[in-house]
């Protein structure tokens, strides 16, 4: 009788610890990813994804868009300032509180229309380019199957990569049967998986506080 009544007392008093001290109770949630500004970057919301690639003599501000647009079998390359396109994130995982964390399960779709067409989406996946000598990252992804991630830059803290992580049955992902790979730019700039140019990259919302289209900067 004693020690139900022992249990019962420690259940009530880890119970009322938990409501005061949350975080000291749960395991601590993974850093938030910062946008431009440092705030947190929120599920759903746009961004234009910003590159800052250095070509010989000239500094350029490059950033996600696509082939086609509208979206249309689309695939996702880098293009100059004003022809990028915003995107929104999505946790594969619920999220509570909307909050798009370092080293967490992601799907990527643009932000944009899409032609009338069967089997098109917005959502990023991994496939084929036209000359199906490679994988590149395209349009036409499924909810649940094309899985990305995004990651701290180790060398500069203020940006940061993109992983691609491909699911565990090859039947679902041929791409290939291995943990997340970086998604870096092809020479004629498409993103791709495992690429030899690094694409660091930050998060610019597309819109202020006020509904209004941010100014290029």
């Amino acid at each position: 009788m004693k020690i139900t009544k022992f249990l019962g007392l420690s259940f009530l008093l880890f119970a009322f610890a938990a409501t005061l001290f949350p975080e000291g109770v749960h395991a601590e949630d993974p850093a938030a990813v910062l946008d431009f500004y440092g705030r947190e970057v929120q599920a759903g919301t746009p961004y234009l994804i910003q590159d800052l690639s250095y070509e010989p003599g000239n500094t350029s501000n490059f950033v996600v868009g696509a082939t086609i647009n509208p979206i249309c079998n689309s695939d996702v390359v880098l293009s100059y300032e004003n022809d990028g396109l915003p995107v929104t994130f999505s946790p594969v995982t619920e999220s509570i509180d909307g909050v798009i964390r370092e080293g967490t399960l992601i799907t990527v779709s643009f932000d944009a229309a899409t032609c009338k067409m069967a089997d098109v989406t917005p959502m990023w996946k991994i496939g084929l380019n036209s000359t199906g000598t490679g994988y590149i990252v395209t349009t036409g992804g499924v909810d649940q199957l094309n899985q990305f991630m995004i990651t701290k830059d180790k060398n500069d803290g203020s940006f940061y990569q993109l992983y691609y992580c491909p699911k565990s049955d090859p039947k679902s992902d041929p791409f290939c049967e291995c943990s997340c790979v970086p998604v870096g730019a092809t020479n004629d700039k498409y993103l791709a998986p495992k690429a030899a140019v690094v694409v660091d990259v930050r998060f610019k919302p597309e819109k202020n506080i006020y509904g209004d289209k941010m100014v290029s900067e």
